[in-house]
């Protein structure tokens, strides 16, 4: 297994498809949310991504404060179906924070996270940040991960 951390600007056409094509097969086509996976933000991010003999198998993106929230955020977070239940989600998170320290400081971080996986992200130090939300028919929770635990 490989890891990635890259400026989209530094992204090969082939890794940017790959990663196009994972989250709408994830986001789109598996979790039934019919919304615009290519939203502009892209361009703004790091994307942390594991592949594996040349395939992506997991991805996250990193967007900067301001971005989408007014502080960092980490989103797009998913494990492709053939990786899942091999335990990729905690590193790849830990990526992710290590993108954070390494691009934007020790800065807060928010994640609009799944309802379903709020214990996992309260494991990584994430703490609810207001009430349940609908997003695409799934519920959702902000939480936010204090700046000091990204270590």
């Amino acid at each position: 297994m490989e890891w990635h951390d890259r400026a989209f600007t530094e992204l090969a056409v082939a890794e940017l498809y790959e990663i196009i094509y994972q989250r709408q097969r994830v986001f789109v086509v598996e979790q039934r949310c019919f919304y615009l996976d290519a939203d502009g933000l892209d361009p703004a991010a790091r994307h942390i991504f594991a592949t594996r003999s040349g395939a992506l198998i997991a991805y996250l993106r990193v967007l900067p404060a301001g971005a989408r929230y007014a502080e960092v955020t980490i989103g797009r977070v998913l494990t492709t179906p053939e990786a899942r239940g091999e335990g990729l989600g905690r590193p790849l998170m830990e990526r992710g924070f290590a993108a954070v320290r390494a691009h934007h400081a020790d800065v807060p971080v928010r994640i609009g996270a799944q309802a379903h996986l709020t214990a996992f992200y309260a494991s990584l130090g994430f703490v609810q940040d207001g009430e349940p939300f609908d997003e695409d028919g799934i519920p959702h929770v902000y939480m936010l991960r204090a700046p000091g635990s990204h270590r």
